[in-house]
């Protein structure tokens, strides 16, 4: 079994006192910050760019996940790198408009490692000729684009099928994700957990994260 990841993520912090929730999550045990890129094309809202991801990267040692709903992706990966990134995850959807093996290349060649993610009305077959590319698989739970929503359980036969095809890459869940799905989301084979509001809405956080741990 592979050890439990939660990354949580800083969309649902309070940006007010950015700082401050960092330090707090990672003193909870967090073991990634997680990243959410939005460009108001790709999904219907904006959230930050390369900026405050160079922000976040001096103000933690933990690595910084970064997931990139957006178009063009290719055009904006050296721009995330140079912020700091650690792991930069693109879409497969012919929406996000890049060629999907070459982003990935070029996101390893930049010293990062690669993800792919898919949504969920988008069949798993899509991303199935890249699982040997790929050094993490982000399996979205719930429509991306806002915080909040209800998880989908159903996207659990892609999290399933995805682990018995390839035991070695991360599997990462996004969406939805507490106590409850979380321990579903480790049952069929994830191993990273990606919360917002799980986690920074909870009055401790050290709590939220073990519970999602499933400890």
């Amino acid at each position: 079994m592979q050890r439990i990841i939660v990354a949580p993520s800083i969309l649902a912090a309070d940006f007010s006192r950015l700082n401050d929730e960092i330090n707090r999550v990672e003193a909870a045990g967090a073991d990634w910050i997680h990243c959410d890129i939005m460009d108001g094309h790709f999904v219907d809202n904006i959230s930050f760019g390369p900026e405050i991801v160079g922000i976040v990267r001096g103000l933690t040692n933990l690595p910084l996940d970064v997931h990139l709903m957006i178009e063009h992706a290719d055009h904006y990966v050296p721009r995330f790198v140079k912020a700091g990134a650690n792991s930069i995850t693109v879409h497969v959807e012919p929406e996000a408009k890049h060629d999907v093996g070459n982003t990935l290349r070029q996101i390893q060649d930049a010293g990062c490692r690669a993800g792919l993610t898919l949504n969920p009305e988008t069949p798993f077959a899509v991303v199935e000729p890249f699982l040997d590319k790929i050094d993490l698989l982000l399996i979205m739970t719930v429509h991306p684009g806002f915080g909040g929503q209800p998880f989908r359980a159903d996207q659990m036969q892609k999290v399933k099928r995805a682990r018995s095809l390839n035991d070695k890459i991360d599997i990462e869940v996004d969406g939805g994700i507490n106590a409850r799905t979380a321990r579903l989301s480790i049952e069929n084979g994830a191993n990273v957990l990606v919360a917002g509001t799980s986690i920074f809405h909870s009055r401790d956080y050290a709590t939220a994260i073990r519970e999602l741990r499933g400890e």
